[in-house]
């Protein structure tokens, strides 16, 4: 149950890790990729959740040849993924509906990475106003772009939305956006991610706007 009186006029999503439990997937895949290329570095993985695949190519694998054999495994990889909904999203996400709450998913994912989200799961744009991918913004997470882009597609002043997240840049972007930020400790400890919003959660069963 969210826990201030501020009325929730949308509802504005992360993808990995808020809608689906796919960060663990990932985390296999970049583990082995920054093995590959970056031998002996530790955490890698870790500290580029909430990032665009612009900004790991630019800071991480400048090489154009390594981008394009690295976006090919990677294509290949999300084409095989599973995209299991984090518990209890789909009763929440209802509800939502169900109280007349537009939302929005705003994702530094890309339209190509979507087409494989909408094959396994024909229902998901049926369960949101608005789709954001790294397409439509100009800055990434961190920067609340994408937050305030997507509160806008809805009509919704950035104060009057709740943002759900699980990275500490997606964390950041919510906070920075002015609105209200509910954590998921999905990706990241309970403890670790408290500091960056105003109530954590570890999924969305027994959670509610009432």
């Amino acid at each position: 149950m969210l826990q201030d009186n501020r009325t929730m006029k949308a509802g504005l999503f992360d993808l990995d890790g808020v809608v689906f439990d796919t960060e663990p997937q990932y985390t296999i895949f970049w583990g082995g990729i920054f093995k590959e290329y970056y031998p002996g570095s530790e955490g890698m993985e870790q500290k580029i959740k909430g990032q665009t695949l612009v900004q790991i190519y630019d800071k991480y694998f400048p090489s154009k040849e390594d981008q394009t054999s690295i976006t090919a495994r990677l294509n290949d990889y999300e084409r095989h993924m599973a995209y299991p909904y984090i518990a209890g999203f789909e009763t929440f996400i209802k509800q939502l509906k169900a109280n007349g709450i537009p939302t929005a998913v705003a994702t530094s994912s890309n339209k190509d990475k979507m087409e494989n989200v909408y094959r396994r799961h024909p229902e998901f744009k049926s369960y949101f106003d608005a789709i954001l991918t790294s397409e439509d913004f100009a800055e990434s997470k961190p920067s609340p772009d994408c937050y305030l882009r997507a509160a806008g597609r809805l009509g919704a002043k950035p104060e009057d939305c709740v943002v759900f997240e699980d990275s500490f840049n997606g964390l950041k972007s919510g906070r920075a956006s002015g609105a209200r930020v509910v954590g998921l400790a999905t990706t990241n400890s309970a403890e670790s991610i408290a500091p960056y919003c105003d109530e954590v959660i570890k999924d969305y069963e027994n959670f509610s706007i009432k």
